[in-house]
């Protein structure tokens, strides 16, 4: 009888989670949402806009939305904010030359009244590419999370697709963790 109440209980009373998966241009962002739908790494080509995919886990629904990091695009990042439950950040962890700019981007996150209720995972994203970079970004993180100021889970993410860190596996998890 338990088990028939559950499942009438899911059945009307399932939530669909909004997320949305940000970052500069060329972090990754389109092939990490195609690697949770599809469960495989995919050639991508450059966002204009956004992108959206549905994607369930065991009980949990997710819409991801997947929105473009050019210039251009970045400026409508706001529209996207409202009713987001999590935020995920992509970060090219090759991308030395504009790792300020990721900075910036993140701090803007952080001071969005419309994503205060939003929890954020950071993805660095291409570890397996020479020359990736991390200490900065990290120990930016690691400060706001000793203020209190975020809560965020890092994973690392190689741009093979490989997921030998776990990363599709425990960020699911992760998410679950706040329903």
């Amino acid at each position: 009888m338990g088990l028939l109440f559950t499942k009438f209980w899911r059945l009307f009373n399932s939530r669909v989670y909004k997320v949305i998966i940000l970052g500069l241009d060329n972090a990754g962002k389109s092939t990490i949402l195609y690697q949770f739908v599809l469960k495989e790494a995919v050639q991508t080509s450059p966002t204009i806009g956004s992108n959206v995919e549905e994607v369930k886990w065991k009980n949990l629904h997710f819409v991801m939305w997947d929105i473009g990091g050019q210039t251009s695009v970045r400026a409508s990042w706001t529209t996207y904010f409202s009713g987001s439950d999590f935020v995920i950040l992509v970060i090219d962890s090759t991308d030395r030359e504009r790792l300020c700019l990721t900075k910036q981007e993140l701090y803007k996150l952080l001071i969005a009244e419309e994503l205060k209720r939003s929890k954020m995972l950071i993805f660095a994203n291409k570890q397996d590419v020479s020359g990736w970079i991390t200490r900065g970004m990290f120990s930016l993180v690691a400060r706001l999370q000793e203020k209190g100021s975020l809560k965020v889970w890092i994973g690392l993410l190689l741009k093979s697709g490989d997921d030998s860190s776990g990363c599709f596996y425990y960020c699911p998890q992760f998410l679950h963790s706040f329903v």
